[in-house]
C-alpha cells in the first residue's frame, strides 16, 4: 500500500500535514516560520483579526454541528477592542471548533483544516499561497493516481484467488446510485461530500445520522464497484470544478456519471462481479 505523503516542500520550506476523518489539516506553525521566526505570535496576531473570526465562524457554522454559535458571536463583539487576545486553544474550547487543532509533542505546533490554512496564507502573502496551493494540488492527483493503480492491483489479485457468485437483480439495483435532482437541497460539507451524493444518494453527516451504531464513514461500508465508480469521478469533478460549475450543477453531471458508470459495470457480461466491502460491518 502507497504511503500517504505527510509533507510539502514549497520554496524550501516543509510544510507537515496530516489527515483526520478523510480531512486534509496543514501545519499553520510551519507556514508562518517562513515569515518569522516567532510563529505562535504571528499566529496569534492573525487570529485576533475580525476578518479571520468571521472566517472561522462561518467555516465551523458550515462544517460543525456542535459549533458554539454565542461564543462565537462573544469573541467577534470582542475583536477591536486593544485589549482583545485569542489563542488557539482559547478559540477551540470557548466554541468547540473543529477547524483548527493545537498539537503538542514532538510533530506539535498549530493545524488548521485546508480551507483555513489558505485563509491563513491570504494573510500572509497571496503569491505564497499559490506555490503551496499549486504543490498541494499535485499532492493530490498524485494520492488519486495511486490510489487507482494500488485498486487496480487489489481487483486482479483478488479476482485471481475467489470465484465469485452472480450478484442477485436486488443487489444490482441497490448498488445503482439514486438519481438527485438541483432542487433537494444537500449540503455539501467539501468535495468528498459531492461525490458522495453523486454515488450514494446521501452526505457523510447523513449517513452517520442513519447509521449512529456504525463505526468508520460510509466509503468504508461501499462495495469495490462504489470504490471505482468514486475514483473515476474524482477526475471528473476536477474537470468540471476547472469550468467553474457550482457544487449542485457539479453533483447533479456527477450523479448522472455514476449511475451510467455503475449500470455499465453490473452489466458487462466480461467483468467478475466482486462482492460488497464488508470489513467494517458488524459481527453477527
Amino acid at each position: 500500500m502507497a504511503k500517504k505523503k505527510t509533507s510539502l516542500t514549497v520554496q524550501g520550506t516543509k510544510i507537515r500535514l496530516y489527515q483526520e476523518k478523510a480531512e486534509d489539516f496543514i501545519s499553520l506553525t510551519d507556514i508562518a516560520k517562513k515569515f518569522n521566526p516567532r510563529t505562535g505570535q504571528l499566529i496569534l496576531n492573525w487570529l485576533r483579526t475580525r476578518s479571520t473570526i468571521s472566517f472561522l465562524g462561518a467555516w465551523e457554522t458550515i462544517h460543525n454541528e456542535n459549533f458554539n454559535v454565542l461564543k462565537f458571536e462573544y469573541i467577534k463583539n470582542q475583536t477591536g477592542d486593544p485589549t482583545f487576545t485569542l489563542s488557539v486553544s482559547d478559540w477551540m474550547e470557548q466554541t468547540e471548533a473543529i477547524g483548527i487543532k493545537a498539537k503538542t509533542g514532538r510533530y506539535g505546533g498549530t493545524y488548521a483544516h485546508k480551507d483555513i490554512a489558505f485563509e491563513f496564507l491570504s494573510y500572509l502573502s497571496p503569491t505564497f499561497k499559490l506555490y503551496v496551493f499549486q504543490e498541494f494540488q499535485r499532492l493530490k492527483t498524485l494520492e488519486i493516481e495511486e490510489a487507482k493503480l494500488e485498486l487496480d492491483w487489489n481487483l486482479k489479485r483478488v479476482l485471481s484467488k475467489v470465484n465469485y457468485t452472480v450478484h442477485t437483480d436486488a443487489i444490482k439495483e441497490k448498488l445503482i446510485p439514486p438519481r438527485i435532482t438541483k432542487g433537494q437541497g444537500f449540503i455539501y460539507a467539501g468535495e468528498a461530500d459531492i461525490l458522495n451524493v453523486a454515488v450514494f444518494g446521501m452526505t457523510a453527516k447523513m449517513w452517520r445520522h442513519q447509521n449512529p451504531k456504525l463505526k468508520g464513514n460510509i466509503r468504508d461500508y461501499a462495495s469495490t464497484e462504489q470504490l471505482v465508480v468514486l475514483l473515476n469521478l474524482e477526475a471528473v469533478n476536477a474537470e468540471l470544478i476547472r469550468m467553474q460549475l457550482s457544487q449542485d450543477e457539479r453533483a447533479e453531471i456527477l450523479n448522472q456519471a455514476a449511475i451510467k458508470q455503475m449500470q455499465s459495470l453490473l452489466t458487462s457480461p466480461s467483468l467478475p462481479k466482486v462482492p460488497k466491502n464488508t470489513k467494517n460491518l458488524p459481527k453477527k
